[in-house]
């Protein structure tokens, strides 16, 4: 089924063509067709970035025209570049399925730019959470953290209190290794390494609510922030 796309070079045409793309790969079908190439050279320069969807199938058809190009045939398109931008795409039958499209006239009606349907909405909405919720992951940075764990006195168990320590568990925080340090009197410290999500896990927060309350103060007195550096 052919469509029709119009004044693809104002910002009006850009933003029909940016929501038609949100939730496809291709022009038509599933692989770039002469469709993608059609539209691709109807466009006079790349898309500014704002056009997210429209930059990403660009830049796509782009690569692929210079490693090794485009053979599918596609269902036809027209560049409408004159005709004011309307909120209804042109849907036509190709010439090769006439017969077919005859018989099925009312179901080949599409409207590409009119209302969206429920469906519609919620792969769009799914779409922008996945997107969004990419983005946080990557700008997510994470932190290297030595901490200081004293106990009370010499008779602390220092395993339990080791034990104690790790068994606090929350999303973003990763205990590593450790070791015992003398102190004096014969009091030695627990000295260990955790990796932390930064927008995931508040050293400060860990400290005064887990690591310092009970059950674990049972066995610890306090604990200090030694380094803490970026990853």
């Amino acid at each position: 089924m052919a469509v029709t796309f119009f004044d693809v070079n104002s910002a009006a045409g850009l933003k029909k063509l940016d929501d038609y793309l949100l939730s496809r790969s291709y022009i038509t079908g599933y692989q770039a067709s002469k469709d993608d190439i059609t539209v691709h050279a109807a466009l006079s320069k790349a898309p500014s970035s704002e056009f997210v969807n429209v930059s990403r199938w660009y830049n796509h058809i782009a690569a692929l025209l210079r490693i090794s190009g485009v053979c599918g045939e596609g269902s036809g398109v027209t560049i409408e570049g004159s005709a004011p931008v309307t909120g209804e795409a042109v849907a036509t039958p190709p010439v090769a399925d006439t017969k077919a499209s005859a018989a099925e006239d009312d179901d080949d009606d599409v409207d590409l730019f009119g209302e969206e349907t429920e469906e519609e909405k919620k792969a769009a909405e799914e779409r922008a959470a996945s997107i969004k919720a990419s983005t946080k992951k990557k700008e997510s940075g994470k932190s290297s953290v030595l901490l200081d764990v004293k106990p009370w006195d010499d008779e602390t168990d220092m395993k339990k209190l080791e034990e104690a320590v790790r068994s606090v568990h929350m999303e973003g925080l990763l205990w590593g290794a450790s070791k015992l340090v003398a102190v004096g009197y014969g009091i030695k410290k627990l000295q260990i390494m955790m990796t932390i999500v930064d927008d995931l896990v508040s050293v400060d927060t860990l400290i005064e609510e887990q690591l310092t309350v009970e059950p674990i103060n049972e066995y610890v007195q306090s604990c200090d922030i030694v380094a803490f550096n970026k990853i």
